[in-house]
């Protein structure tokens, strides 16, 4: 079945990826691609959504979008720097904003009977955040919304179905936010809104099928949410042809590699796991670099998946967990606007030697909806509830070296702190959490003698994707008995820190 497509051109704005999440959530698909890499089969696109940017359009910098075969000729939404974009260089103007044009705003003006505003009243709350604004239209601009402070905030192009606003519908600040995109996209653009889970796991099976045909798959499983509905997509595939492999990288949870397996047991799927902890702490040696950590665990496991792999007679093809915001991610800034944060472990292919080709069933869907999946699948909601655990493990919690010593205070560290989290009923009020082991030592006292030992951090965040995040208000009472567990229980820690950063400008994880 083919469906309805939107094209979004990224101009290097935090909030892209909401953009196309706020999209999906009206059931019809998106595609983010770099505003300088626009696809060649834009044709296919039905409606086409400019992102922001924190570049101005005033600037030596300013970012040029090859527009000739999407404007006039689909229909196009601009977001802010869009938006400024269309004005300045059609006949408007664009002059740095006098009042600080950041944060909530609302519609003091909304022009009457326009399918754009339809279902949204005066006075509704809009998100801005530019410093630049939009001082004249554009030629055959139509001024459609204004706030106190922006005249213009939104207008449309008489002749084409060209809309821009100089807020940003995609946060969950802009209160109709949703309805304006769904005004677009399906009142004035025409879309379908057919882009489902359930539509998502018949046209996956169908493609796993068509592109594996009777080939083996070898696949590792990590125990989190998204190698699990990778693993039952396939099983549902190509069943007995799917061979799951958990390697325990001795950087999992306490206990982990023992649980984990034991879940599998039920699940129907083909389950080999494999201690490697050694392998993994030896090649991990004196290595204190996040990046070389990252690429010293990745090969790693690629070795390990090698030996295994050969292991098992005529394997084809290797499949991988990736999932959308991996791919974002991982773009370069010489590929696109959006700078590389970190490398992803399980982007990037693989080295030859293996002669494996790669199926990714998850790679265009984001982690929210990877669960609305798992659960059209049947999966356990404990399972899918479960936080997101990076790949390289307790290794980029570890600031610095890694040794056995330190796996072990760290395990016991985020074992009180996770259980402790379930304990007391805030562990699916959090989206992700964890310790990190600090290579910093602190004078401390215990009983009545000074200890001179580590201090760890512990991290809670609320997000959707792990885009962006905000740190989680703990109860005092819950921080403070996880504080005196840990130190009284882990030997080798006198001294607990709670992060109260969020994303951006931190990361979630520390390395």
């Amino acid at each position: 079945m083919q469906h309805d497509k939107v094209l979004i051109l990224d101009f290097g704005s935090q909030y892209t990826q909401l953009i196309a999440r706020r999209v999906r959530e009206l059931n019809i698909y998106s595609e983010i691609h770099p505003f300088n890499k626009i696809p060649t089969n834009v044709e296919e696109f039905k409606a086409v959504i400019l992102s922001g940017s924190p570049n101005s359009v005033r600037g030596e910098d300013a970012l040029h979008p090859e527009l000739s075969g999407i404007r006039g000729v689909k229909p196009m939404l601009a977001v802010c720097y869009g938006a400024q974009y269309l004005a300045h260089f059609s006949g408007g103007e664009v002059a740095p904003s006098n009042t600080r044009e950041y944060g909530r705003a609302n519609l003091s003006f909304i022009k009457t009977e326009e399918a754009f505003f339809e279902n949204i009243s005066q006075g509704s709350q809009v998100w801005m955040s530019h410093s630049d604004t939009i001082k004249k239209l554009p030629e055959n601009g139509v001024l459609l919304a204004s706030t106190t402070d922006v005249e213009n905030a939104a207008y449309k192009i008489e002749g084409e179905t060209t809309f821009a606003i100089q807020f940003h519908p995609e946060v969950y600040h802009s209160t109709d936010g949703k309805q304006l995109l769904e005004n677009f996209l399906v009142g004035i653009a025409g879309l379908n809104q057919d882009w489902t889970p359930d539509s998502f796991v018949e046209e996956t099976v169908e493609a796993i099928k068509a592109k594996v045909g009777g080939d083996k798959v070898v696949l590792g499983l990590s125990g989190g949410v998204d190698s699990t509905v990778a693993a039952v997509l396939l099983n549902k595939a190509i069943g007995a042809n799917l061979y799951c492999i958990f390697v325990n990288n001795g950087l999992l949870r306490k206990n982990e590699f023992e649980s984990v397996l034991k879940q599998y047991e039920g699940m129907g799927l083909n389950v080999k796991g494999v201690d490697a902890s050694d392998r993994f702490l030896a090649a991990l040696a004196g290595i204190e670099d996040p990046e070389l950590k990252r690429k010293a665990i990745g090969n790693a496991f690629i070795e390990v998946f090698d030996d295994e792999a050969h292991k098992l007679e005529d394997v084809k093809w290797l499949a991988q967990g990736t999932i959308y915001p991996d791919v974002i991610e991982s773009v370069s800034a010489t590929g696109g606007p959006s700078a590389t944060i970190k490398s992803h472990h399980n982007v990037g292919g693989l080295p030859d030697f293996m002669k494996l080709k790669i199926v990714e069933p998850l790679r265009a869907i984001f982690k929210d909806e990877v669960r609305r999946v798992g659960a059209t699948l049947g999966i356990d909601p404990e399972l899918l509830g479960r936080h997101p655990f990076p790949g390289p493990g307790l290794g980029i919690r570890i600031l610095g070296d890694i040794t056995a010593e330190k796996v072990r205070i760290l395990q016991e560290v985020d074992a009180i702190f996770i259980n402790g989290l379930k304990t007391w009923g805030l562990y699916d009020k959090v989206w992700q959490a964890g310790a990190m082991l600090l290579p910093v030592n602190s004078v401390g006292v215990m009983g009545d003698e000074r200890t001179y030992e580590k201090c760890v951090a512990l991290r809670a965040v609320e997000s959707t994707d792990g885009m962006t995040a905000d740190w989680v208000n703990l109860p005092y009472e819950f921080l403070q008995k996880t504080s005196n567990d840990i130190i009284n229980k882990v030997k080798g820690v006198n001294r607990v820190v709670y992060d109260i950063s969020s994303k951006p400008p931190a990361t979630i994880e520390w390395e």
